[in-house]
């Protein structure tokens, strides 16, 4: 699986800075030879988008078979086990992969990427399967086409708009699935409390006993499922909040600690360039960079 990885992320052709990548039918992976190297299991690292325009195919998530028709969508999160299918005849579709730091770039959140009622496919009435193909074809140009042109803002807010459309659909046609792995149930039940109270800073005990289950059960199926312990995984979201809130917001270094749960507008500073690496200026110049501000 780790080589699998290794091949996948090498040929990932990132658009700029933007953790992000279109595929279509026009703009197809690689070759057979590269593609068969890819047909393996692996661990997601981004979330992926894919809409079937015409045709069918079967996707494999977390050892659960998802067969895809015309106008159904699929979406899937980082650190699912993802198994690639086989190329299919007379499918045309457009894909969209992007990273946590790209959805941190994103001016709201978008519920349905925590995957509350535990079902990853998605049936578009035609109205809104017109609006998000339309914003596919969009995404396409902008980074297929106009590669070297196409500004960051720009992208961000059509992926903006895609979730948005996506986030509706979600929750408006979908029924509770019923979810064959506990341990997967429960982590998305976590990863649903943090979004919840993210900014509240509950404790990671406090968090357990919502989901009914001791600081060690939780430590285990966390690190199963995303690769680190439930204080990292909430630690990592709080960032990610910050760096949206640094970067769509004119609130002050106190303001947003004080918004996120800090008492000390000091320790947060010091908490945040030790989690990120930057400081809140290094951030901030980083983006106006990015946006070409």
């Amino acid at each position: 699986m780790q080589k699998a990885n290794k091949i996948y992320d090498s040929i990932q052709q990132q658009h700029d800075k933007l953790g992000i990548q279109f595929n279509s039918t026009e703009n197809p992976y690689p070759s057979d030879d590269i593609q068969q190297k890819l047909l393996q299991p692996r661990k997601l690292s981004s979330y992926f988008i894919v809409l079937i325009e015409s045709g069918s195919i079967n996707y494999t998530l977390d050892l659960q078979n998802i067969s895809l028709t015309e106008g159904q969508l699929l979406f899937a999160i980082p650190n699912q086990i993802f198994t690639p299918p086989h190329k299919a005849d007379n499918l045309t579709y457009y894909k969209v992969i992007f990273d946590e730091n790209t959805l941190a770039l994103l001016p709201q959140q978008f519920s349905f990427l925590v995957n509350p009622l535990n079902t990853q496919k998605v049936s578009l009435d035609e109205a809104a399967r017109q609006r998000v193909q339309k914003v596919f074809e969009i995404l396409n140009q902008l980074l297929q086409t106009d590669k070297t042109q196409s500004d960051t803002e720009i992208i961000l807010a059509y992926l903006n708009s895609l979730l948005a459309e996506l986030n509706s659909a979600y929750f408006k046609n979908k029924e509770p699935a019923n979810i064959l792995n506990p341990n997967l149930s429960k982590f998305i039940e976590f990863k649903f409390a943090v979004e919840t109270h993210l900014t509240e800073q509950p404790s990671i005990h406090t968090i357990a006993e919502k989901l009914a289950l001791t600081t060690n059960s939780l430590y285990r199926i966390v690190k199963e499922y995303s690769g680190v312990s439930p204080k990292n995984f909430f630690t990592s979201r709080l960032m990610i909040e910050a760096q949206r809130k640094l970067h769509y917001s004119n609130l002050s270094v106190k303001e947003l600690a004080y918004e996120l749960g800090f008492n000390d507008a000091d320790y947060f500073s010091k908490f945040f360039k030790k989690c990120t690496g930057k400081s809140v200026t290094e951030f901030l110049e980083g983006t106006q960079d990015l946006s070409g501000k």
